[in-house]
């Protein structure tokens, strides 16, 4: 029976030469990309910046409501069309979007480096990574074995080819596939299908291609039933994010709990967070940025 861990973790990333928080406060965040200074918006940033000033290429300026939306403002040169970043061997594009972010979630570096211990000395391992945007998990993956990736945006998936492209790994063997995320893990179940491990990144709100809406509080926990019946007692994790939602990571952990604490493994909880670039290795501060839940199981 899986063990529940019920003191919180924290999975921290350090950054790296293409990513870097370089300072937070005040409701903002400086982050570095490669050779381009980005602030962005970050309501966990109630303390005080380092900084006295920050000079920055781009600002992006959110609107009134919590809701989302707002606008990027440029101060500087941005490439419009995004520049080249690499995280250990996946070279991908960055790119400013619409939805505020860069094209990629730096924090889960940390769950990258996790899910390919979890799968080490595992011969030719099959995963599934559901919610997977533009693919550098996926991708992660794909050095280990064969990836099942879904995204329901088009244009999501076509970045992740290119970012395989760009990291010479078109020929790894990954499914792109664009559908619905809930909606291709009950068609799984139906099928019977195994994974060795799974990934799910699910969005607060979304809508899939033929416009099914999604919404985390209601969608969430048949999902997880449904992942569960695609593992098994030899099968290695299940991982579970969560942004930008008014839950606690327990919640996370319950429900992955009720699901899968027949299976042998542990069930870990807790903060998913970027520690600023302070100059000496662990001196920065640490700013959370979501939280997680995850089964895992050493087989």
């Amino acid at each position: 029976m899986a063990v529940l861990t019920e003191r919180p973790g924290l999975m921290l990333g350090e950054g790296w030469d293409g990513f870097r928080l370089l300072d937070s406060g005040h409701g903002r965040k400086l982050e570095a990309y490669g050779d381009y200074r980005f602030i962005r918006p970050e309501p966990q940033a109630m303390w005080t910046p380092r900084l006295a000033q920050w000079d920055a290429h781009g600002e992006f300026v959110p609107a009134s409501d919590e809701d989302g939306g707002g606008r990027w403002q440029f101060d500087g040169r941005v490439p419009r069309d995004g520049w080249t970043l690499e995280w250990n061997d996946i070279r991908f594009n960055a790119q400013c979007t619409p939805f505020r972010h860069l094209g990629f979630f730096p924090d889960m570096a940390p769950v990258w480096e996790w899910m390919d211990a979890q799968l080490d000395g595992l011969p030719d391992p099959q995963t599934l990574n559901l919610f997977g945007y533009t693919g550098i998990g996926s991708l992660s993956l794909a050095r280990r074995g064969r990836v099942t990736h879904v995204d329901a945006s088009k244009k999501s998936v076509a970045q992740a080819r290119e970012n395989a492209a760009l990291s010479a790994m078109e020929n790894k063997p990954v499914r792109w596939l664009i559908d619905d995320a809930a909606k291709f893990a009950a068609r799984e179940v139906r099928r019977e299908r195994r994974y060795d491990g799974i990934i799910l990144d699910p969005p607060k709100f979304g809508r899939g291609p033929n416009g099914e809406v999604w919404r985390i509080e209601d969608g969430l926990p048949g999902l997880v039933a449904d992942c569960r019946q695609l593992v098994d007692g030899n099968s290695r994790f299940l991982f579970l994010t969560a942004y930008a939602v008014r839950m606690s990571s327990l919640s996370l952990a319950g429900l992955v709990a009720e699901h899968f604490g027949d299976l042998p493994g542990k069930i870990e909880h807790g903060d998913l967070a970027v520690r600023e670039d302070g100059g000496a290795h662990g001196a920065g501060r640490i700013l959370p940025t979501a939280i997680y839940a995850r089964w895992s199981n050493e087989g």
